[in-house]
Protein backbone atom coordinates (compact mmCIF):
# COMPACT_ATOMS: atom_id res chain seq x y z
CA UNK A 1 0.00 0.00 0.00
CA UNK A 2 1.43 3.32 -1.04
CA UNK A 3 2.40 5.88 1.92
CA UNK A 4 0.01 8.58 2.62
CA UNK A 5 0.84 12.11 4.46
CA UNK A 6 1.06 11.60 8.56
CA UNK A 7 -1.24 14.43 8.52
CA UNK A 8 -5.13 13.94 7.54
CA UNK A 9 -5.46 16.67 4.97
CA UNK A 10 -8.82 17.74 6.52
CA UNK A 11 -11.21 17.32 9.83
CA UNK A 12 -14.52 17.08 10.81
CA UNK A 13 -14.16 17.39 14.48
CA UNK A 14 -15.24 21.20 14.53
CA UNK A 15 -18.65 22.56 13.67
CA UNK A 16 -19.27 24.54 10.20
CA UNK A 17 -17.45 28.23 10.44
CA UNK A 18 -17.11 30.77 8.38
CA UNK A 19 -13.35 30.71 9.37
CA UNK A 20 -11.11 27.79 8.07
CA UNK A 21 -7.61 26.65 9.82
CA UNK A 22 -4.98 26.02 7.31
CA UNK A 23 -1.55 24.34 8.47
CA UNK A 24 1.50 23.39 6.45
CA UNK A 25 1.80 26.56 5.13
CA UNK A 26 5.23 27.75 3.41
CA UNK A 27 7.25 29.84 5.09
CA UNK A 28 6.07 33.70 5.54
CA UNK A 29 3.16 32.81 3.10
CA UNK A 30 1.07 36.17 2.42
CA UNK A 31 -2.25 37.41 2.22
CA UNK A 32 -2.64 37.94 -1.40
CA UNK A 33 -1.64 33.71 -1.46
CA UNK A 34 -4.37 32.98 0.89
CA UNK A 35 -6.77 35.01 -0.41
CA UNK A 36 -6.08 32.95 -4.33
CA UNK A 37 -6.56 30.04 -2.23
CA UNK A 38 -10.33 30.44 -1.19
CA UNK A 39 -11.24 32.57 -4.12
CA UNK A 40 -12.73 29.59 -6.29
CA UNK A 41 -15.26 29.27 -3.26
CA UNK A 42 -16.30 32.36 -2.47
CA UNK A 43 -14.84 35.81 -0.89
CA UNK A 44 -12.31 36.06 1.50
CA UNK A 45 -13.23 38.59 3.81
CA UNK A 46 -10.42 38.40 6.25
CA UNK A 47 -7.11 36.41 7.01
CA UNK A 48 -4.63 36.07 9.69
CA UNK A 49 -1.01 34.39 8.63
CA UNK A 50 2.15 33.39 9.95
CA UNK A 51 0.51 32.58 13.26
CA UNK A 52 2.11 29.13 15.28
CA UNK A 53 5.93 28.66 16.49
CA UNK A 54 7.19 27.66 13.44
CA UNK A 55 4.33 30.18 11.37
CA UNK A 56 3.19 27.69 8.94
CA UNK A 57 -0.47 28.29 9.83
CA UNK A 58 -3.12 30.74 8.99
CA UNK A 59 -7.19 31.74 8.94
CA UNK A 60 -9.09 32.43 6.59
CA UNK A 61 -12.35 34.23 6.80
CA UNK A 62 -15.43 33.39 3.65
CA UNK A 63 -17.98 35.83 3.34
CA UNK A 64 -20.89 32.89 3.73
CA UNK A 65 -20.65 29.98 5.62
CA UNK A 66 -21.48 27.92 2.19
CA UNK A 67 -18.56 29.22 0.90
CA UNK A 68 -16.59 27.80 3.58
CA UNK A 69 -18.03 24.86 3.42
CA UNK A 70 -17.81 24.31 -0.20
CA UNK A 71 -14.48 24.33 -0.10
CA UNK A 72 -13.85 21.21 2.84
CA UNK A 73 -16.40 19.78 0.94
CA UNK A 74 -14.40 19.80 -2.11
CA UNK A 75 -10.92 18.81 -0.97
CA UNK A 76 -12.49 16.09 1.21
CA UNK A 77 -13.16 13.97 -2.38
CA UNK A 78 -10.82 15.85 -4.48
CA UNK A 79 -7.59 13.79 -5.28
CA UNK A 80 -6.00 17.14 -5.31
CA UNK A 81 -4.91 17.92 -2.17
CA UNK A 82 -4.97 22.10 -1.38
CA UNK A 83 -1.32 23.62 -2.01
CA UNK A 84 0.28 26.76 -1.80
CA UNK A 85 3.59 26.74 -3.55
CA UNK A 86 3.75 22.86 -3.89
CA UNK A 87 3.27 22.34 -0.49
CA UNK A 88 0.05 20.19 0.74
CA UNK A 89 -2.10 22.41 2.71
CA UNK A 90 -4.26 20.31 6.02
CA UNK A 91 -7.81 22.30 6.45
CA UNK A 92 -10.11 22.43 9.01
CA UNK A 93 -12.95 24.16 10.49
CA UNK A 94 -12.14 26.96 12.96
CA UNK A 95 -13.68 27.13 16.63
CA UNK A 96 -14.16 30.88 15.75
CA UNK A 97 -17.03 32.51 13.69
CA UNK A 98 -15.05 35.36 12.85
CA UNK A 99 -11.47 36.52 12.80
CA UNK A 100 -11.78 39.73 15.24
CA UNK A 101 -8.88 42.05 16.68
CA UNK A 102 -7.46 40.34 19.99
CA UNK A 103 -6.63 44.12 21.27
CA UNK A 104 -10.27 44.65 22.45
CA UNK A 105 -11.23 46.84 26.17
CA UNK A 106 -12.55 43.26 27.32
CA UNK A 107 -9.53 41.09 25.77
CA UNK A 108 -6.51 43.10 25.91
CA UNK A 109 -3.70 40.79 24.10
CA UNK A 110 -0.94 39.71 26.20
CA UNK A 111 1.89 37.45 26.57
CA UNK A 112 0.02 35.10 29.62
CA UNK A 113 -3.11 33.29 29.50
CA UNK A 114 -5.49 32.09 32.02
CA UNK A 115 -6.50 28.93 30.91
CA UNK A 116 -9.43 26.89 33.15
CA UNK A 117 -9.10 23.15 32.29
CA UNK A 118 -13.01 21.96 32.43
CA UNK A 119 -13.96 18.14 32.65
CA UNK A 120 -14.76 15.51 35.54
CA UNK A 121 -11.21 14.98 36.12
CA UNK A 122 -9.69 18.34 35.36
CA UNK A 123 -8.05 18.44 38.83
CA UNK A 124 -6.04 16.14 37.82
CA UNK A 125 -4.31 17.63 34.51
CA UNK A 126 -0.62 17.42 35.35
CA UNK A 127 1.64 20.67 34.79
CA UNK A 128 3.73 18.38 32.12
CA UNK A 129 0.73 17.80 30.24
CA UNK A 130 -0.21 21.55 30.09
CA UNK A 131 3.78 21.96 29.00
CA UNK A 132 3.15 19.85 26.34
CA UNK A 133 0.08 21.27 25.14
CA UNK A 134 1.19 24.92 24.79
CA UNK A 135 4.77 24.33 24.05
CA UNK A 136 3.43 23.64 20.40
CA UNK A 137 2.97 26.90 20.06
CA UNK A 138 6.70 28.53 20.86
CA UNK A 139 8.91 28.03 23.92
CA UNK A 140 6.59 28.32 27.07
CA UNK A 141 8.53 30.51 30.04
CA UNK A 142 6.63 29.77 32.72
CA UNK A 143 3.49 27.93 34.25
CA UNK A 144 1.50 28.21 37.27
CA UNK A 145 -1.54 26.44 38.48
CA UNK A 146 -4.05 27.10 41.02
CA UNK A 147 -7.53 26.39 41.82
CA UNK A 148 -10.56 28.99 42.06
CA UNK A 149 -14.03 28.72 42.00
CA UNK A 150 -13.91 28.77 38.49
CA UNK A 151 -12.10 25.75 38.99
CA UNK A 152 -8.62 24.38 37.76
CA UNK A 153 -6.98 27.03 36.30
CA UNK A 154 -3.19 27.92 34.69
CA UNK A 155 -1.26 30.71 34.03
CA UNK A 156 1.22 29.73 30.86
CA UNK A 157 3.68 32.83 30.23
CA UNK A 158 5.04 32.72 26.62
CA UNK A 159 7.89 35.20 24.99
CA UNK A 160 5.26 37.50 23.75
CA UNK A 161 1.80 38.07 22.99
CA UNK A 162 2.14 36.86 19.33
CA UNK A 163 3.00 33.44 20.40
CA UNK A 164 0.38 33.44 22.73
CA UNK A 165 -2.14 34.92 20.68
CA UNK A 166 -1.53 31.75 18.53
CA UNK A 167 -1.66 29.19 21.13
CA UNK A 168 -5.35 30.92 22.26
CA UNK A 169 -6.74 31.36 18.61
CA UNK A 170 -5.62 27.61 18.47
CA UNK A 171 -6.58 25.38 21.35
CA UNK A 172 -9.29 27.78 22.93
CA UNK A 173 -12.78 25.53 23.50
CA UNK A 174 -10.55 22.95 22.34
CA UNK A 175 -9.89 19.15 24.13
CA UNK A 176 -6.61 17.88 25.82
CA UNK A 177 -5.95 14.71 23.48
CA UNK A 178 -6.62 11.61 24.97
CA UNK A 179 -3.42 10.15 24.24
CA UNK A 180 -1.82 12.23 27.07
CA UNK A 181 -4.12 11.62 29.39
CA UNK A 182 -5.09 8.35 28.57
CA UNK A 183 -6.42 7.50 32.05
CA UNK A 184 -8.72 10.64 32.37
CA UNK A 185 -12.26 11.78 30.85
CA UNK A 186 -12.50 14.20 28.76
CA UNK A 187 -10.73 17.60 29.54
CA UNK A 188 -11.47 20.62 27.70
CA UNK A 189 -9.81 24.43 27.73
CA UNK A 190 -11.30 27.64 28.09
CA UNK A 191 -8.18 30.47 27.50
CA UNK A 192 -8.43 34.38 27.77
CA UNK A 193 -6.04 36.62 28.07
CA UNK A 194 -3.86 37.45 32.10
CA UNK A 195 -3.05 40.92 33.07
CA UNK A 196 0.22 39.42 34.15
CA UNK A 197 3.28 40.24 32.38
CA UNK A 198 5.87 37.99 34.23
CA UNK A 199 4.90 34.97 36.87
CA UNK A 200 6.82 34.75 39.61
CA UNK A 201 7.95 31.54 40.27
CA UNK A 202 10.12 30.46 43.68
CA UNK A 203 10.63 26.71 43.32
CA UNK A 204 9.89 24.09 40.78
CA UNK A 205 7.06 22.04 42.16
CA UNK A 206 3.89 20.11 40.38
CA UNK A 207 2.01 23.30 40.78
CA UNK A 208 4.40 25.47 38.97
CA UNK A 209 7.69 25.52 36.77
CA UNK A 210 10.16 27.89 35.44
CA UNK A 211 11.50 26.43 32.43
CA UNK A 212 13.99 29.70 32.12
CA UNK A 213 15.95 29.09 35.10
CA UNK A 214 16.62 25.15 35.64
CA UNK A 215 18.73 26.46 38.98
CA UNK A 216 15.61 27.17 40.55
CA UNK A 217 15.04 24.89 43.77
CA UNK A 218 13.13 22.06 44.16
CA UNK A 219 9.85 22.74 46.70
CA UNK A 220 9.98 19.64 49.17
CA UNK A 221 6.49 18.63 47.69
CA UNK A 222 8.10 17.64 44.92
CA UNK A 223 10.42 15.31 46.85
CA UNK A 224 8.47 11.73 46.79
CA UNK A 225 8.46 9.16 49.98
CA UNK A 226 11.88 7.60 49.07
CA UNK A 227 13.85 10.90 49.05
CA UNK A 228 14.09 10.84 45.27
CA UNK A 229 13.29 14.05 43.74
CA UNK A 230 9.97 13.83 41.10
CA UNK A 231 10.95 17.08 39.11
CA UNK A 232 14.24 17.50 37.83
CA UNK A 233 16.18 20.75 37.99
CA UNK A 234 14.90 21.26 34.52
CA UNK A 235 11.71 21.52 35.88
CA UNK A 236 10.16 18.08 34.10
CA UNK A 237 8.43 15.60 36.36
CA UNK A 238 10.69 12.60 36.58
CA UNK A 239 8.38 9.78 35.49
CA UNK A 240 8.81 6.28 37.78
CA UNK A 241 10.21 4.00 35.70
CA UNK A 242 8.36 0.24 35.46
CA UNK A 243 8.80 -3.33 33.62
CA UNK A 244 5.18 -2.53 32.55
CA UNK A 245 4.49 -0.19 29.71
CA UNK A 246 1.30 1.63 28.74
CA UNK A 247 0.93 2.40 25.36
CA UNK A 248 -1.66 4.21 23.85
CA UNK A 249 -2.45 4.00 19.97
CA UNK A 250 -3.39 7.51 17.84
CA UNK A 251 -4.73 7.50 14.48
CA UNK A 252 -5.87 3.60 14.14
CA UNK A 253 -6.99 3.49 10.66
CA UNK A 254 -5.63 -0.32 10.65
CA UNK A 255 -6.21 -3.11 13.07
CA UNK A 256 -3.77 -3.52 15.41
CA UNK A 257 -3.44 -6.47 17.25
CA UNK A 258 -2.19 -8.41 20.41
CA UNK A 259 0.34 -10.25 17.67
CA UNK A 260 1.31 -7.23 16.02
CA UNK A 261 2.12 -5.69 19.64
CA UNK A 262 4.13 -8.99 20.31
CA UNK A 263 6.45 -7.95 17.20
CA UNK A 264 6.68 -4.16 17.71
CA UNK A 265 7.69 -4.64 21.94
CA UNK A 266 9.70 -8.27 21.12
CA UNK A 267 12.15 -6.35 19.22
CA UNK A 268 13.71 -5.36 22.40
CA UNK A 269 13.49 -8.14 24.71
CA UNK A 270 11.39 -10.84 25.69
CA UNK A 271 7.75 -9.95 26.18
CA UNK A 272 5.92 -11.43 29.37
CA UNK A 273 2.47 -10.64 28.90
CA UNK A 274 -0.04 -8.29 27.01
CA UNK A 275 -3.15 -6.96 27.92
CA UNK A 276 -5.55 -4.85 25.46
CA UNK A 277 -8.29 -2.82 26.51
CA UNK A 278 -10.70 0.04 24.91
CA UNK A 279 -10.50 3.34 26.84
CA UNK A 280 -11.54 6.96 26.00
CA UNK A 281 -12.83 5.84 22.49
CA UNK A 282 -9.54 4.46 21.79
CA UNK A 283 -7.20 1.15 22.15
CA UNK A 284 -5.04 0.87 24.71
CA UNK A 285 -2.39 -1.95 26.22
CA UNK A 286 0.08 -3.20 28.78
CA UNK A 287 3.31 -4.54 27.83
CA UNK A 288 5.57 -6.34 30.68
CA UNK A 289 9.11 -7.29 30.30
CA UNK A 290 11.61 -9.06 32.44
CA UNK A 291 12.92 -6.08 33.91
CA UNK A 292 12.70 -2.02 34.23
CA UNK A 293 16.10 -1.74 31.89
CA UNK A 294 14.37 -3.66 28.87
CA UNK A 295 11.30 -1.57 29.28
CA UNK A 296 12.90 1.75 29.45
CA UNK A 297 15.16 0.74 25.65
CA UNK A 298 11.66 -0.31 24.66
CA UNK A 299 10.00 3.04 25.50
CA UNK A 300 12.33 5.58 24.80
CA UNK A 301 12.90 3.78 21.01
CA UNK A 302 9.03 3.02 19.92
CA UNK A 303 7.83 6.40 21.70
CA UNK A 304 6.02 8.68 19.10
CA UNK A 305 6.70 5.67 16.00
CA UNK A 306 3.85 4.55 14.32
CA UNK A 307 3.29 0.94 13.81
CA UNK A 308 2.44 1.27 10.03
CA UNK A 309 3.67 3.13 7.47
CA UNK A 310 1.50 6.84 6.29
CA UNK A 311 1.80 7.64 10.12
CA UNK A 312 -1.03 5.67 10.78
CA UNK A 313 -1.37 3.77 14.75
CA UNK A 314 1.04 6.07 16.12
CA UNK A 315 2.31 4.71 19.76
CA UNK A 316 2.02 6.93 22.77
CA UNK A 317 3.77 5.31 25.68
CA UNK A 318 4.22 5.75 29.48
CA UNK A 319 5.19 3.91 32.27
CA UNK A 320 2.52 1.71 34.15
CA UNK A 321 2.29 1.80 37.79
CA UNK A 322 1.69 -2.53 37.47
CA UNK A 323 4.58 -4.37 37.87
CA UNK A 324 2.72 -8.43 37.13
CA UNK A 325 0.10 -8.11 35.13
CA UNK A 326 -2.59 -10.64 35.65
CA UNK A 327 -3.69 -12.96 32.44
CA UNK A 328 -6.79 -15.07 33.54
CA UNK A 329 -7.01 -16.35 30.15
CA UNK A 330 -5.21 -16.79 26.40
CA UNK A 331 -7.32 -14.53 24.23
CA UNK A 332 -6.89 -11.90 20.92
CA UNK A 333 -6.97 -9.32 23.81
CA UNK A 334 -4.80 -10.81 26.57
CA UNK A 335 -1.69 -13.39 26.53
CA UNK A 336 0.80 -14.56 28.90
CA UNK A 337 3.81 -15.69 27.27
CA UNK A 338 5.51 -17.56 30.31
CA UNK A 339 2.51 -20.36 30.23
CA UNK A 340 4.21 -21.90 27.18
CA UNK A 341 1.81 -25.14 27.49
CA UNK A 342 -1.07 -22.94 27.59
CA UNK A 343 -3.16 -23.10 24.19
CA UNK A 344 -6.52 -21.23 22.95
CA UNK A 345 -8.48 -21.87 19.74
CA UNK A 346 -10.05 -18.97 18.12
CA UNK A 347 -13.19 -18.72 15.83
CA UNK A 348 -11.41 -19.49 12.78
CA UNK A 349 -9.90 -22.69 14.00
CA UNK A 350 -6.28 -21.50 14.36
CA UNK A 351 -4.52 -21.50 17.54
CA UNK A 352 -2.63 -19.33 19.79
CA UNK A 353 0.75 -20.17 21.44
CA UNK A 354 2.78 -18.74 23.59
CA UNK A 355 5.51 -17.71 21.17
CA UNK A 356 3.04 -16.20 18.83
CA UNK A 357 0.33 -15.84 16.44
CA UNK A 358 0.04 -19.19 14.60
CA UNK A 359 -3.43 -19.44 12.87
CA UNK A 360 -4.48 -21.35 10.50
CA UNK A 361 -1.52 -20.80 8.04
CA UNK A 362 1.99 -21.05 8.60
CA UNK A 363 3.74 -20.57 11.99
CA UNK A 364 4.94 -16.93 12.82
CA UNK A 365 2.50 -15.48 10.42
CA UNK A 366 1.36 -11.97 10.40
CA UNK A 367 -1.30 -9.98 9.84
CA UNK A 368 -1.07 -8.59 6.16
CA UNK A 369 -0.54 -4.76 6.24
CA UNK A 370 2.27 -2.05 5.96
CA UNK A 371 4.26 -2.24 8.58
CA UNK A 372 6.06 0.54 9.37
CA UNK A 373 9.51 0.40 10.31
CA UNK A 374 10.63 2.08 13.53
CA UNK A 375 14.39 2.77 13.54
CA UNK A 376 15.18 -0.72 11.14
CA UNK A 377 13.28 -2.90 14.33
CA UNK A 378 10.66 -3.16 11.90
CA UNK A 379 10.20 -4.76 8.98
CA UNK A 380 7.15 -5.35 5.90
CA UNK A 381 5.37 -8.00 6.64
CA UNK A 382 2.92 -10.37 4.53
Amino acid sequence: MASVSSQPQFRYTQPPSKVLHLRNLPWECTEEELIQLGKPFGKVVNTKCNVGANRNQAFIEFEELNQAIAMISYYASSSEPAQVRGKTVYLQYSNRQEIVNNKTTADVAGNVLLVTIEGIDARLVTIDVLHLVFSAFGFVHKITTFEKTAGFQALVQFLDSETASSAKEALDGRSIPRYLIPELGPCSLKITYSAHTDLSVKFQSHRSRDYTNPLLPVASSAIDATGQFSVGLDGKKLESESNVLLASIENMQYAVTLDVLHMVFSAFGPVLKIAMFDKNGGVQALIQYPDVQTAVVAKEALEGHCIYDGGFCKLHISYSRHTDLSIKVNNDRSRDYTMLNCLQYNNNGGQYAANGYVGGGQPGMMPSGPIHDLNGFLHYHQ
